[in-house]
């Protein structure tokens, strides 16, 4: 009941986006991944079939990274076999994080295709009752990488020596690259339906093969250092000359695994052949000893710049970070290379399983007399945590209000008053953030005033009437002057006079004190209109500079100011009446206003009725 109450809840998910899309999958994983092998309903089995509908909307290189990093191992038979009949990379994931008992390994590892056999080839915890059923089964390279195209694997009782009319010279497996098996394995199934070789038809057969397996050998031995000849296309490449047109060099970056001793086990990309094998502890001395000297290695050989520093590290377990190596090997891989990678323990027992990581080229170091990048400045650094807090509080206030609309289903009135006010505290929050990039925006001149004519007088009459609310009854307020002043045209949008005077009077009614009354008054200056308010007494106590300054301990008052408090609220004012030509600050005990007028003549009027 209680993996069917979680199923029934995830399967009620939405999958309309992409990030649902995967957020519902690895849910999925997570839930199916923990049930018993034999557990049967109709939720699991609905919880089954959305699986198999969302990997087909799952590129398999994501699916591959949810079901590599699951909450908790993947310990359903099950679900595993569903895994290791998808593409390579997602079998791979699965077989290399499932943690199964060995009985339930042995149940199962007859009904996996012959493929996700090969990959247990890694596992070094199977323990010997699973190897020995391997073995039996009769699969001689367990371990080949993913093809680029899809295969029809062989079957269950064919090796690839025996294929061969001919003894090869050297083990496959300890001198050809995997990849020339795995090109191989196409070739062998590529004839399977074609006439045997004649001597009209050459290039076709297992004659044909075998003959482009020697030509590649050779090939490769007179490349090979100290026999004299020059590096071929052919000897470089770890791909035998079956008529493919050869691909270009290994991309910037490429993921790999290490088994316990340092040496990789897998690798993903296009090249990922021409890394399996190599030993990232190879300049490790506990390892060296136990190597003859005398001996190649059958794998590319690395120098290290820092080669005491990278032995050590991974024989204490230590991640690694950006460790520059050198690889000789395949012209795809060599070259420098950056690691990164942190050590995977066992989650039952501890032990630990090896290194997951990633291999970098090492960026381009600009020229000397190349400019310098520009470094952002402050007011874009502001603007991008903005936007980072941004997204976890719309998230939230979107969450709160599907529980408070029960858009998903019925929820208990607690959760809904609880989810309401999150939504209010949310959009409260929001707001604020709103205010501060509006700021930081007029501030660095990114944004500007839109112009327009507007009477300030009427404005200004109708924000002291909205006040009232809160002054009238505390016997509080501002004194206008006299109507008979007539209109006072400013050249600024109204609406955006109306928010500028909102912010300055809503911060001086909320300190005004009982039975105090602010006198304003308009002047006429050099063709612009100004205005001059009383500050109240609780203010006056601040100077020019504090009194645009937040401090600490400052919040919102009753009265909507802001998120931020007085100080940010009259700095905000002032920074939109500087954007529009004016400008706001304290004169004395007086806090002054003044904008652009619209004509000469408005202007002319104030002064001549000046007193």
């Amino acid at each position: 009941m209680h993996f069917d109450d979680r199923l029934a809840t995830v399967l009620r998910l939405p999958s309309s986006g992409d990030a649902l899309v995967r957020i519902q999958y690895r849910q999925l994983i997570d839930i199916l991944g923990r049930l018993p092998g034999d557990a049967r309903s109709d939720t699991i089995e609905a919880g089954f079939a959305r699986v198999a509908e969302l990997s087909a909307l799952i590129p398999p290189a994501d699916r591959a990274r949810l079901v590599r990093q699951p909450l908790q191992p993947l310990t359903n038979p099950r679900l595993l076999a569903h895994f290791a009949e998808a593409e390579p990379e997602v079998a791979t994931a699965a077989i290399g994080t499932a943690r199964l008992d060995p009985e339930a390994w042995i149940d199962l590892i007859p009904a996996l295709p012959v493929r996700a056999r090969g990959i247990l080839r890694h596992r070094r915890d199977l323990g010997p009752d699973v190897d020995t059923l391997l073995e039996r089964l009769g699969i001689c390279d367990r371990g080949l990488p993913p093809a680029e195209q899809p295969l029809d694997l062989l079957d269950e009782a064919e090796c690839l020596p025996e294929c061969l009319d001919v003894e090869p010279e050297q083990p496959p497996l300890q001198q050809a690259p995997l990849a020339d098996l795995e090109h191989l394995r196409i070739a062998l199934e590529t004839p399977r339906d074609t006439k045997p070789e004649t001597g009209d038809e050459p290039g076709t057969g297992i004659g044909a093969i075998v003959r482009r397996i020697e030509e590649f050998r050779k090939a490769r031995e007179s490349s090979a250092p100290g026999a004299g000849g020059s590096t071929s296309r052919a000897g470089g490449s770890p791909r035998l000359p079956l008529g493919d047109s050869p691909t270009s060099g290994a991309g910037p970056a490429m993921d790999f695994a290490t088994d316990a001793e340092g040496r990789i086990s897998w690798a993903d990309g296009s090249h990922a052949s021409a890394l399996i094998g190599l030993n990232l502890a190879a300049l490790d001395p506990a390892l060296s000893e136990s190597l003859d000297p005398a001996s190649p290695l059958p794998y590319p050989q690395m120098a290290y710049p820092h080669g005491q520093g990278l032995a050590l590290s991974m024989r204490h377990r230590q991640p690694l970070r950006a460790i520059a190596i050198d690889i000789t090997g395949a012209p795809a891989v060599s070259g420098p290379w950056q690691v990164d990678a942190v050590p995977h323990f066992d989650p039952a027992s501890g032990r630990f399983t090896g290194y997951a990581g990633r291999l970098r080229r090492p960026g381009k170091i600009a020229a000397a007399d190349a400019p310098p990048a520009a470094e952002p400045s402050e007011a874009d650094r502001m603007r991008q945590v903005l936007h980072e807090l941004r997204t976890p509080a719309n998230a939230i206030q979107v969450a709160a209000e599907i529980i408070q609309q029960q858009l998903y289903g019925p929820a208990p009135h607690e959760y809904r008053a609880l989810a309401a006010a999150i939504a209010g505290d949310c959009a409260h929050i929001l707001a604020g953030f709103e205010e501060l990039d509006r700021l930081v925006k007029l501030e660095s001149g990114a944004l500007g005033i839109e112009s327009g004519e507007s009477d300030l007088a009427s404005i200004l009459a109708e924000t002291v009437a909205r006040l009232k609310a809160w002054t009238e009854p505390r016997r509080s307020g501002f004194a206008l002057p006299e109507p008979e002043l007539g209109a006072l045209p400013v050249a600024i949008d109204r609406v955006e006079i109306e928010r500028m005077l909102w912010r300055i009077f809503a911060v001086l009614a909320g300190m005004t004190a009982p039975q105090e009354m602010l006198p304003v008054r308009f002047e006429a200056e050099n063709g612009r209109v100004s205005m001059r308010v009383a500050l109240p007494s609780l203010l006056l106590a601040r100077d020019a500079q504090s009194l645009f300054e937040t401090p600490v301990s400052e919040r919102g008052q009753s009265l909507s100011t802001g998120m931020f408090g007085i100080g940010f609220t009259l700095r905000l004012a002032a920074a939109e009446a500087a954007a529009a030509g004016g400008g706001l600050e304290r004169d004395q005990n007086d806090l002054k206003l003044w904008l652009p007028a619209v004509a000469a003549s408005a202007v002319s009027r104030m002064e001549s009725r000046a007193v």
